[in-house]
C-alpha cells in the first residue's frame, strides 16, 4: 500500500445555493460497492479520515471508493444564514443530491450518531440506495441522559488557547466515558473538534447548531424509532456501541438484533458516545463487515 494521498475535496451547490463539502477517497475504484460516511450532529467528514483511508486502500479486501460528507454548517461546508435549515429533512435532501452528483446509486452507509438517523430516514426515502448499513452508537431509542449531555456542550465550547488546552477541554467533556484513549488519541480528537485559524481556535461547526437542540424537551418521552429501524430489514446491519455510551443503552443494543433479520453487533471497549473509529479493533470490525457485504449483486 502506498501512503500517497488518494482523496480530494468536492464541493456541491445545493438547491438553495448553499455550498456543501464532501471528501472523496479513491474515486476511480470500481467493481465493489462504495462506502458513504455520515458524521454526528456537530462532527465532520474528517472524523472518518483514518477509517476512510484504510477502506479505500483495501482494508476490506479490494480497494474501494469512500465518500465522507460535511453537512451544511460543519467542516468545510458553508454556514447557513438560517439555522432552521440545520434540519434532518434538509440535510437528508443534501445527502441525496450529493449521491446523485457523484453517481453513487447504491452503497454501504456508515453513520455515527446523527449519521445513523440519516440512514434510517433514507431507508424510507431511498431504500434501494442502502445495500448495507453500519450504525455507530445510535439506535431506535435515544437516551435522555445522552441528549442532555450533548445539549450541554454543542455551541458552548470554550475557546482553547493552545492544543494542550483543546485536549483538556475534550477530556472534561468526554473523559468520564472514554477510558481507553491514549494521549495521541486525545490530541487527534481535539484536532477533529477544533481548528486553528488566524483568529485563534474555533470549533469545526456553526455554533448556531445549539438552537436545533432547543426543540428537545427532555422532560417528555423521546420519539421511538423502531419503525424507521425496521426500514433497514432489507439490508444487513452492523451496530457498534461504545461500552460506556449514554445515548445507546445496552437494552436497546441487545434488542436491535432481535428485531432485525441480519444484524451484527460490536462493542467498543473503554469508549462512550460516540466511538472515534480510530482503534484497530473497530476498524477491523467495520472492514470485515464491508468486505462481507461489499460486492455488487450479479444480475
Amino acid at each position: 500500500m502506498t501512503d500517497e494521498p488518494i482523496s480530494q475535496s468536492l464541493f456541491f451547490t445545493m438547491a438553495d445555493g448553499l455550498r456543501v463539502h464532501a471528501r472523496d477517497y479513491n474515486r476511480g475504484a470500481s467493481g465493489v460497492l462504495p462506502l458513504v460516511c455520515l458524521p454526528g450532529l456537530a462532527r465532520t467528514a474528517q472524523d472518518f479520515d483514518v477509517i476512510a483511508n484504510a477502506i479505500a486502500r483495501g482494508a476490506a479486501g479490494a480497494p474501494r471508493r469512500v465518500l465522507s460528507i460535511d453537512y451544511r454548517g460543519r467542516g468545510l461546508s458553508d454556514h447557513d444564514k438560517n439555522w432552521q435549515n440545520y434540519d434532518m429533512r434538509v440535510e437528508n435532501a443534501d445527502i441525496l443530491q450529493i449521491l446523485a452528483a457523484t453517481e453513487i446509486h447504491e452503497a454501504i452507509f456508515l453513520g455515527t450518531s446523527r449519521g445513523g438517523l440519516h440512514i434510517m430516514v433514507m431507508a424510507a426515502t431511498r431504500p434501494s440506495a442502502i445495500r448495507a448499513a453500519i450504525l455507530n452508537d445510535i439506535g431506535p431509542v435515544l437516551e435522555a441522559k445522552g441528549l442532555a449531555r450533548i445539549k450541554g456542550y454543542v455551541g458552548k465550547l470554550p475557546q482553547p488557547s493552545s492544543w494542550k488546552d483543546a485536549v483538556d477541554i475534550a477530556k472534561r467533556i468526554m473523559g468520564t466515558q472514554f477510558h481507553a484513549l491514549s494521549e495521541d488519541d486525545w490530541l487527534a480528537y481535539a484536532k477533529l473538534t477544533f481548528e486553528e485559524t488566524d483568529k485563534g481556535f474555533v470549533a469545526r461547526y456553526d455554533p448556531k447548531l445549539m438552537k436545533t437542540l432547543d426543540a428537545f424537551n427532555l422532560e417528555q418521552p423521546l420519539p421511538v424509532l423502531w419503525p424507521q429501524f425496521a426500514g433497514l430489514n432489507h439490508a444487513p446491519v452492523l451496530v457498534l456501541r461504545g461500552e460506556n455510551s449514554d445515548l445507546l443503552s445496552q437494552e436497546t443494543f441487545e434488542e436491535m438484533p432481535r428485531r432485525h433479520p441480519a444484524c451484527e453487533t460490536f462493542v467498543v471497549p473503554g469508549q462512550g458516545h460516540a466511538p472515534l473509529l480510530l482503534d484497530k479493533a473497530s476498524i477491523a470490525s467495520i472492514a470485515a463487515f464491508v468486505s462481507k457485504h461489499g460486492e455488487y449483486k450479479r444480475a
